[in-house]
């Protein structure tokens, strides 16, 4: 986590779709951020509030939740693929837009070459994915001021994708 260079002693994390487990709040804390948790989900944050009762958890629909202050490192694993694709866009900018200077934000997608929705049941319940599409992401993470430091298809042969981005 030395990507980031802090300009207060305190660095700010945020795990977008956060749920209840906490793997990503223990693992932000364990690297001296100050982390914040973020779920649609009000069961999946009194759970997690239980586990990290010292953690700031904010209960809202990211396509609709401003941010409160700007963060030094954003994860959104496994997550915004469930916005709706007409709000994708929006949604990865807000996350891209609250990095500090040099923050950086790491993500999941579906690895696809173009925009595309989907319903399935293959976890269980039914559930709806999104994706921009690689080229796009690419475009959009370009629009906001951010470099793309890592692309990687890592789940063969799904295509699941995640990016390491800079600002």
């Amino acid at each position: 986590m030395a990507f980031c260079e802090a300009n207060d002693t305190q660095r700010y994390a945020l795990d977008v779709g956060c749920g209840s487990s906490g793997r990503f709040i223990d693992l932000l804390q364990q690297h001296g951020f100050t982390a914040e948790g973020l779920d649609l989900s009000a069961r999946m944050l009194e759970l997690a509030a239980k586990r990290h009762p010292h953690v700031t958890f904010h209960h809202a629909d990211i396509c609709r939740w401003a941010p409160p202050r700007s963060y030094h490192f954003v994860t959104a694993w496994d997550s915004i693929w469930h916005v709706p694709l007409s709000e994708h866009a929006a949604v990865l900018h807000k996350l891209l837009g609250c990095l500090e200077p040099s923050g950086v934000c790491i993500f999941s997608m579906g690895g696809l070459d173009q925009a595309g929705d989907k319903t399935d049941a293959a976890m269980g319940p039914q559930m709806y994915y999104s994706a921009l599409g690689i080229s796009a992401v690419l475009q959009l993470v370009e629009a906001a001021g951010c470099v793309c430091r890592h692309l990687e298809y890592d789940q063969y042969p799904e295509p699941h994708v995640y990016l390491i981005v800079q600002h």
